[in-house]
């Protein structure tokens, strides 16, 4: 049923919920999976001075990759091979532009609170991404 299987991380502690999750739907399902990272925009606040701002974004980003491979090393050692991917900007927006364009058959994200002000103003990225998808998502909190 579910052949590809995007799934969406980050650094917070329930994306390990999320690769256990992504691990045993993969098992059960024979299914190839790709893990995702959307890396935050670079916003320097006003009146913060850096010198070279090409070096913080490319510490940035590679903290993002050393998280892909870092999941990608801790499902490889539970007998799963997967692909990685990672960008940057708006997360809800390009996880499902991504999903679309590779034709995945579900998301797999974690639910994560912002805080009852905060989620009501903005909205959480699982929120947004399962309003926005056009396949199924999956949720893990």
């Amino acid at each position: 049923m579910f052949n590809k299987i995007l799934v969406a991380i980050d650094s917070s502690t329930m994306s390990k919920n999320v690769l256990q999750t992504a691990l045993q739907f993969a098992n059960d399902q024979q299914a190839q999976i790709t893990l995702m990272h959307v890396g935050k925009e670079f916003v320097l606040p006003q009146g913060v001075v850096v010198t070279d701002i090409s070096a913080v974004k490319k510490e940035m980003r590679q903290m993002g990759i050393d998280l892909l491979e870092q999941a990608k090393a801790d499902l490889a050692k539970q007998g799963l091979e997967v692909e990685t991917y990672y960008t940057e900007g708006s997360a809800p927006r390009l996880i499902v532009g991504y999903a679309t364009k590779e034709q995945f058959d579900i998301i797999v994200i974690g639910s994560r609170g912002l805080g009852n002000i905060k989620e009501m103003m903005l909205g959480s990225v699982s929120h947004k991404v399962s309003k926005l998808s056009t396949c199924p998502v999956l949720i893990v909190k």
